[in-house]
Protein backbone atom coordinates (compact mmCIF):
# COMPACT_ATOMS: atom_id res chain seq x y z
CA UNK A 1 0.00 0.00 0.00
CA UNK A 2 2.85 2.35 0.90
CA UNK A 3 4.49 1.71 -2.46
CA UNK A 4 1.26 2.62 -4.27
CA UNK A 5 1.03 5.88 -2.37
CA UNK A 6 4.62 6.82 -3.21
CA UNK A 7 4.10 5.81 -6.81
CA UNK A 8 1.17 8.21 -7.00
CA UNK A 9 3.27 10.94 -5.43
CA UNK A 10 5.83 10.51 -8.14
CA UNK A 11 3.26 10.32 -10.92
CA UNK A 12 1.60 13.50 -9.74
CA UNK A 13 4.59 15.76 -10.53
CA UNK A 14 5.01 14.22 -13.96
CA UNK A 15 2.97 17.16 -15.18
CA UNK A 16 5.93 19.30 -14.12
CA UNK A 17 8.36 17.38 -16.32
CA UNK A 18 9.50 19.39 -19.27
CA UNK A 19 10.86 17.33 -22.15
CA UNK A 20 13.47 18.93 -24.32
CA UNK A 21 14.48 17.22 -27.52
CA UNK A 22 17.60 18.32 -29.29
CA UNK A 23 17.31 18.53 -33.03
CA UNK A 24 21.02 18.92 -33.62
CA UNK A 25 22.57 16.03 -35.45
CA UNK A 26 25.86 14.52 -34.48
CA UNK A 27 28.64 15.39 -36.85
CA UNK A 28 29.31 12.72 -39.44
CA UNK A 29 26.47 10.44 -38.33
CA UNK A 30 23.29 12.41 -39.01
CA UNK A 31 21.77 10.74 -35.93
CA UNK A 32 19.71 12.90 -33.60
CA UNK A 33 20.97 13.19 -30.05
CA UNK A 34 19.07 11.41 -27.29
CA UNK A 35 16.06 13.20 -25.83
CA UNK A 36 16.91 15.06 -22.61
CA UNK A 37 14.41 15.91 -19.91
CA UNK A 38 14.08 18.52 -17.17
CA UNK A 39 12.39 17.12 -14.07
CA UNK A 40 10.99 19.50 -11.44
CA UNK A 41 9.97 17.86 -8.15
CA UNK A 42 10.48 20.95 -6.01
CA UNK A 43 8.22 22.07 -3.12
CA UNK A 44 6.27 18.81 -2.88
CA UNK A 45 7.00 17.95 0.77
CA UNK A 46 8.80 14.76 -0.30
CA UNK A 47 10.40 12.77 2.51
CA UNK A 48 11.94 10.23 0.15
CA UNK A 49 12.27 9.51 -3.54
CA UNK A 50 10.31 6.62 -5.06
CA UNK A 51 11.77 4.58 -7.89
CA UNK A 52 10.99 6.52 -11.07
CA UNK A 53 9.63 4.90 -14.19
CA UNK A 54 11.46 7.13 -16.65
CA UNK A 55 15.00 6.52 -17.83
CA UNK A 56 17.28 8.47 -15.47
CA UNK A 57 19.98 8.70 -18.13
CA UNK A 58 17.74 11.06 -20.12
CA UNK A 59 17.52 13.68 -17.34
CA UNK A 60 19.75 16.74 -17.78
CA UNK A 61 18.27 18.83 -14.94
CA UNK A 62 16.72 17.60 -11.69
CA UNK A 63 15.17 19.98 -9.17
CA UNK A 64 14.47 18.43 -5.76
CA UNK A 65 14.62 21.68 -3.81
CA UNK A 66 12.32 22.71 -0.94
CA UNK A 67 11.41 19.22 0.23
CA UNK A 68 12.13 17.19 3.36
CA UNK A 69 14.68 14.79 1.90
CA UNK A 70 17.20 13.37 4.38
CA UNK A 71 19.26 11.43 1.87
CA UNK A 72 19.69 10.79 -1.84
CA UNK A 73 20.07 7.11 -2.79
CA UNK A 74 23.47 6.10 -4.15
CA UNK A 75 21.81 4.06 -6.89
CA UNK A 76 19.77 7.05 -8.06
CA UNK A 77 22.72 9.40 -8.46
CA UNK A 78 24.84 6.77 -10.20
CA UNK A 79 22.30 6.53 -13.04
CA UNK A 80 22.04 10.26 -13.74
CA UNK A 81 24.74 10.01 -16.38
CA UNK A 82 23.68 13.08 -18.41
CA UNK A 83 22.94 15.33 -15.47
CA UNK A 84 24.03 18.94 -16.01
CA UNK A 85 22.11 20.71 -13.22
CA UNK A 86 21.26 19.21 -9.82
CA UNK A 87 19.38 21.36 -7.32
CA UNK A 88 18.68 19.94 -3.86
CA UNK A 89 18.70 23.15 -1.84
CA UNK A 90 16.49 23.55 1.24
CA UNK A 91 16.15 19.95 2.35
CA UNK A 92 17.35 18.00 5.40
CA UNK A 93 20.38 16.35 3.81
CA UNK A 94 23.27 15.52 6.13
CA UNK A 95 25.53 14.21 3.39
CA UNK A 96 25.76 13.65 -0.35
CA UNK A 97 26.09 10.20 -1.92
CA UNK A 98 29.58 9.11 -2.94
CA UNK A 99 28.14 8.29 -6.34
CA UNK A 100 27.94 12.03 -7.03
CA UNK A 101 31.38 11.51 -8.54
CA UNK A 102 29.70 9.64 -11.42
CA UNK A 103 28.17 12.89 -12.69
CA UNK A 104 30.93 13.72 -15.13
CA UNK A 105 28.74 16.20 -17.05
CA UNK A 106 27.47 18.08 -14.00
CA UNK A 107 27.98 21.84 -14.31
CA UNK A 108 25.79 23.32 -11.56
CA UNK A 109 25.34 21.81 -8.11
CA UNK A 110 23.20 23.55 -5.49
CA UNK A 111 23.16 21.90 -2.06
CA UNK A 112 22.58 25.05 0.00
CA UNK A 113 20.26 25.16 2.98
CA UNK A 114 20.90 21.64 4.27
CA UNK A 115 22.69 20.03 7.23
CA UNK A 116 25.73 18.78 5.31
CA UNK A 117 28.86 18.41 7.44
CA UNK A 118 31.28 17.38 4.69
CA UNK A 119 31.46 16.98 0.93
CA UNK A 120 32.43 13.53 -0.35
CA UNK A 121 35.92 13.32 -1.82
CA UNK A 122 34.36 11.85 -4.96
CA UNK A 123 33.02 15.31 -5.84
CA UNK A 124 36.48 15.94 -7.26
CA UNK A 125 35.50 13.67 -10.17
CA UNK A 126 32.84 16.19 -11.28
CA UNK A 127 35.42 17.92 -13.44
CA UNK A 128 32.83 19.73 -15.58
CA UNK A 129 31.49 21.53 -12.50
CA UNK A 130 31.29 25.32 -12.96
CA UNK A 131 29.15 26.36 -9.99
CA UNK A 132 29.09 24.88 -6.50
CA UNK A 133 26.68 26.40 -3.98
CA UNK A 134 27.02 24.92 -0.50
CA UNK A 135 25.82 27.93 1.50
CA UNK A 136 23.99 27.48 4.81
CA UNK A 137 25.29 24.07 5.81
CA UNK A 138 27.53 22.75 8.60
CA UNK A 139 30.74 22.29 6.63
CA UNK A 140 33.87 22.40 8.77
CA UNK A 141 36.23 21.67 5.87
CA UNK A 142 36.38 21.09 2.12
CA UNK A 143 38.12 18.14 0.39
CA UNK A 144 41.85 18.85 0.61
CA UNK A 145 42.62 18.40 -3.09
CA UNK A 146 39.42 19.95 -4.47
CA UNK A 147 41.36 22.72 -6.21
CA UNK A 148 43.53 20.34 -8.19
CA UNK A 149 40.57 18.57 -9.77
CA UNK A 150 37.71 21.06 -10.29
CA UNK A 151 39.62 22.96 -12.94
CA UNK A 152 36.46 24.40 -14.56
CA UNK A 153 34.93 25.79 -11.38
CA UNK A 154 33.95 29.45 -11.84
CA UNK A 155 31.86 30.10 -8.73
CA UNK A 156 32.39 28.67 -5.26
CA UNK A 157 29.89 29.72 -2.58
CA UNK A 158 30.41 28.31 0.90
CA UNK A 159 29.09 31.11 3.10
CA UNK A 160 27.34 30.46 6.41
CA UNK A 161 29.26 27.33 7.34
CA UNK A 162 31.88 26.43 9.96
CA UNK A 163 34.99 26.48 7.77
CA UNK A 164 38.21 27.12 9.68
CA UNK A 165 40.38 27.28 6.57
CA UNK A 166 40.24 26.87 2.82
CA UNK A 167 42.37 24.06 1.36
CA UNK A 168 45.71 25.19 -0.07
CA UNK A 169 44.62 23.62 -3.34
CA UNK A 170 41.98 26.38 -3.58
CA UNK A 171 44.70 28.57 -5.07
CA UNK A 172 44.76 26.30 -8.14
CA UNK A 173 41.17 27.01 -9.17
CA UNK A 174 42.44 29.10 -12.06
CA UNK A 175 39.00 29.43 -13.72
CA UNK A 176 37.40 30.74 -10.52
CA UNK A 177 35.66 34.12 -10.83
CA UNK A 178 33.68 34.31 -7.57
CA UNK A 179 34.71 33.05 -4.14
CA UNK A 180 32.22 33.65 -1.33
CA UNK A 181 33.36 32.40 2.08
CA UNK A 182 31.73 34.91 4.41
CA UNK A 183 30.16 33.99 7.74
CA UNK A 184 32.56 31.19 8.58
CA UNK A 185 35.33 30.75 11.13
CA UNK A 186 38.28 31.34 8.79
CA UNK A 187 41.62 31.85 10.53
CA UNK A 188 43.57 32.56 7.35
CA UNK A 189 43.54 32.39 3.56
CA UNK A 190 45.83 30.33 1.30
CA UNK A 191 49.19 31.98 0.63
CA UNK A 192 49.39 31.40 -3.14
CA UNK A 193 46.32 33.36 -4.19
CA UNK A 194 48.14 34.75 -7.23
CA UNK A 195 47.22 31.61 -9.18
CA UNK A 196 43.56 32.73 -9.17
CA UNK A 197 44.15 34.74 -12.30
CA UNK A 198 40.44 35.12 -13.18
CA UNK A 199 39.06 35.89 -9.72
CA UNK A 200 36.80 38.95 -9.89
CA UNK A 201 34.98 38.87 -6.53
CA UNK A 202 36.33 37.74 -3.17
CA UNK A 203 34.15 37.89 -0.05
CA UNK A 204 35.60 36.75 3.27
CA UNK A 205 33.60 39.13 5.43
CA UNK A 206 32.07 38.35 8.83
CA UNK A 207 34.57 35.80 10.01
CA UNK A 208 34.55 38.11 13.02
CA UNK A 209 37.24 37.43 15.67
CA UNK A 210 38.94 34.72 13.62
CA UNK A 211 40.40 36.36 10.50
CA UNK A 212 43.17 38.74 11.60
CA UNK A 213 45.32 39.11 8.47
CA UNK A 214 45.34 38.81 4.67
CA UNK A 215 48.16 37.25 2.61
CA UNK A 216 50.41 39.53 0.55
CA UNK A 217 49.55 37.50 -2.55
CA UNK A 218 46.15 39.21 -2.57
CA UNK A 219 47.88 42.05 -4.42
CA UNK A 220 48.48 39.77 -7.41
CA UNK A 221 44.79 39.09 -8.04
CA UNK A 222 44.91 41.31 -11.08
CA UNK A 223 41.33 40.53 -12.21
CA UNK A 224 39.86 41.41 -8.82
CA UNK A 225 37.01 43.93 -9.00
CA UNK A 226 35.33 43.44 -5.60
CA UNK A 227 36.96 42.67 -2.26
CA UNK A 228 34.92 42.41 0.93
CA UNK A 229 36.85 41.82 4.16
CA UNK A 230 34.43 43.64 6.47
CA UNK A 231 33.70 42.60 10.06
CA UNK A 232 36.87 40.72 10.81
CA UNK A 233 39.80 41.44 13.18
CA UNK A 234 42.17 42.80 10.54
CA UNK A 235 44.45 45.52 11.88
CA UNK A 236 46.61 46.10 8.81
CA UNK A 237 46.01 45.69 5.07
CA UNK A 238 48.81 44.30 2.91
CA UNK A 239 50.50 47.12 0.96
CA UNK A 240 50.06 45.02 -2.17
CA UNK A 241 46.33 45.84 -2.27
CA UNK A 242 47.35 49.23 -3.57
CA UNK A 243 48.42 47.54 -6.81
CA UNK A 244 44.99 46.11 -7.65
CA UNK A 245 44.30 48.28 -10.69
CA UNK A 246 40.88 46.77 -11.50
CA UNK A 247 39.56 46.99 -7.94
CA UNK A 248 36.35 49.03 -7.85
CA UNK A 249 34.79 48.05 -4.53
CA UNK A 250 36.58 47.56 -1.22
CA UNK A 251 34.59 46.92 1.98
CA UNK A 252 36.57 47.38 5.19
CA UNK A 253 34.03 48.36 7.86
CA UNK A 254 33.98 46.52 11.15
CA UNK A 255 37.75 45.98 11.35
CA UNK A 256 40.09 47.55 13.97
CA UNK A 257 42.30 48.94 11.20
CA UNK A 258 45.43 50.86 12.10
CA UNK A 259 46.92 50.74 8.59
CA UNK A 260 45.41 52.46 6.74
CA UNK A 261 44.07 54.66 9.56
CA UNK A 262 40.32 55.37 9.86
CA UNK A 263 40.59 58.88 8.40
CA UNK A 264 42.07 57.43 5.19
CA UNK A 265 39.46 54.67 5.00
CA UNK A 266 36.70 57.25 5.27
CA UNK A 267 37.99 58.94 2.11
CA UNK A 268 37.24 55.87 0.04
CA UNK A 269 38.97 53.35 -2.21
CA UNK A 270 41.25 55.77 -4.07
CA UNK A 271 42.65 57.18 -0.85
CA UNK A 272 43.23 53.70 0.58
CA UNK A 273 45.11 52.52 -2.52
CA UNK A 274 47.18 55.70 -2.61
CA UNK A 275 48.09 55.29 1.05
CA UNK A 276 49.19 51.69 0.57
CA UNK A 277 51.27 52.50 -2.52
CA UNK A 278 53.00 55.36 -0.70
CA UNK A 279 53.66 53.07 2.22
CA UNK A 280 55.23 50.56 -0.14
CA UNK A 281 57.28 53.32 -1.79
CA UNK A 282 58.52 54.70 1.49
CA UNK A 283 61.17 52.01 1.88
CA UNK A 284 60.38 51.55 5.54
CA UNK A 285 61.70 48.48 7.28
CA UNK A 286 59.63 45.43 6.52
CA UNK A 287 59.88 41.66 6.91
CA UNK A 288 61.88 39.68 4.36
CA UNK A 289 58.71 38.05 3.11
CA UNK A 290 57.25 41.48 2.42
CA UNK A 291 60.33 42.52 0.42
CA UNK A 292 60.08 39.40 -1.71
CA UNK A 293 56.49 40.28 -2.57
CA UNK A 294 57.49 43.79 -3.60
CA UNK A 295 59.97 42.19 -6.00
CA UNK A 296 57.28 39.97 -7.47
CA UNK A 297 54.91 42.89 -7.87
CA UNK A 298 57.60 44.78 -9.78
CA UNK A 299 58.41 41.72 -11.87
CA UNK A 300 54.79 41.27 -12.94
CA UNK A 301 54.55 44.95 -13.83
CA UNK A 302 51.83 45.63 -11.25
CA UNK A 303 53.77 47.91 -8.93
CA UNK A 304 54.60 51.45 -10.00
CA UNK A 305 57.00 52.06 -7.15
CA UNK A 306 60.51 53.51 -7.24
CA UNK A 307 62.27 50.23 -7.86
CA UNK A 308 63.21 49.83 -11.53
CA UNK A 309 65.62 46.94 -11.24
CA UNK A 310 63.76 44.86 -13.84
CA UNK A 311 63.74 46.29 -17.38
CA UNK A 312 60.26 46.73 -18.84
CA UNK A 313 61.04 44.45 -21.77
CA UNK A 314 61.94 41.67 -19.33
CA UNK A 315 58.75 41.92 -17.34
CA UNK A 316 56.32 39.08 -17.71
CA UNK A 317 52.62 39.34 -18.31
CA UNK A 318 50.58 38.07 -15.41
CA UNK A 319 50.44 34.42 -16.30
CA UNK A 320 51.87 32.39 -13.46
CA UNK A 321 55.09 31.22 -15.14
CA UNK A 322 55.41 27.93 -13.30
CA UNK A 323 51.76 26.92 -13.56
CA UNK A 324 50.89 23.86 -15.63
CA UNK A 325 47.42 22.32 -15.93
CA UNK A 326 46.96 19.32 -13.69
CA UNK A 327 46.10 17.17 -16.71
CA UNK A 328 49.57 17.71 -18.11
CA UNK A 329 51.33 16.46 -15.01
CA UNK A 330 50.53 12.77 -15.19
CA UNK A 331 53.68 11.68 -16.97
CA UNK A 332 56.38 9.87 -14.95
CA UNK A 333 58.52 12.99 -15.14
CA UNK A 334 56.12 14.90 -12.88
CA UNK A 335 54.78 12.15 -10.65
CA UNK A 336 57.14 13.22 -7.89
CA UNK A 337 55.21 16.45 -7.60
CA UNK A 338 52.24 14.61 -6.17
CA UNK A 339 53.80 13.34 -2.98
CA UNK A 340 51.91 14.62 0.09
CA UNK A 341 54.95 16.53 1.21
CA UNK A 342 55.20 18.32 -2.12
CA UNK A 343 51.47 18.93 -2.59
CA UNK A 344 50.90 20.55 0.75
CA UNK A 345 54.11 22.50 0.97
CA UNK A 346 53.60 26.28 1.35
CA UNK A 347 55.86 26.72 -1.68
CA UNK A 348 54.64 26.96 -5.24
CA UNK A 349 53.38 23.46 -6.02
CA UNK A 350 54.54 23.55 -9.61
CA UNK A 351 57.95 25.15 -9.26
CA UNK A 352 60.70 23.65 -11.33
Amino acid sequence: MMYEVEQQRFEQPLAKIETRKKTERSKGTGIEEERLEIVDLSSMSLDSLPNPSLNLATICKLDLSNNNLQNIPESLTARLLNMVVLDVHSNQLRSLPNSIGCLSKLKILNVSGNLIEYLPKSIENCRSLEELNANFNKLSQLPESIGFELINLKKLSVNCNKLVFLPRSTSHLTALKVLDARLNCLRSLPEDLENLINLEALNVSQNFQYLVALPYSIGLLLSLVELDVSYNKITSLPDSIGCLKKLQKLSLEGNPLASPPPDVVEQGLHAVKEYLVQKMNSGHQSPTKKKSWVGRLVKYGTFNGQSRSVPREDREAFIVPDYRPIDGLTSPRYMGMFSPRRLFSPRNYFST
